[in-house]
């Protein structure tokens, strides 16, 4: 089996505002944060409305995620999730199949 490295992967994408602002909706639903808060073991999260395509792995991404969001990775003050498929669904976004937001955990 032979692995094809990816030197360059485009990570930018737009969102429709109809579709931006459902999805909005649905990341902030009560219910959803609520089970967040639950997995994480948090008091409260809030939504910081920060989205990214996940990327390859490489030397220049490590994490899998573009760089510029890597700080929120290693923060004990952030957690990321991957957004529900059914989310996406609803908000009829399918370019990018997948899509990762950025929580802020209060305490």
């Amino acid at each position: 089996m032979n692995l094809k490295i990816v030197q360059n992967f485009d990570s930018s994408f737009t969102l429709e505002p109809e579709a931006k602002s459902i999805l909005y909706k649905l990341l902030q639903n009560e219910t959803f944060l609520n089970q967040i808060c639950q997995n994480l073991n948090c008091q409260a999260i809030e939504f910081t409305e920060l989205l990214f395509q996940p990327v390859p792995y490489s030397l220049t991404t490590p994490k899998g995620m573009p760089s510029e969001f890597e700080q929120y990775h290693q923060s004990d003050e952030y957690a990321i999730i991957n957004v529900p498929p059914n989310f996406m669904f609803n908000a009829k976004i399918f370019k990018p199949s997948r899509l990762c937001a950025i929580y802020r955990k209060i305490r």
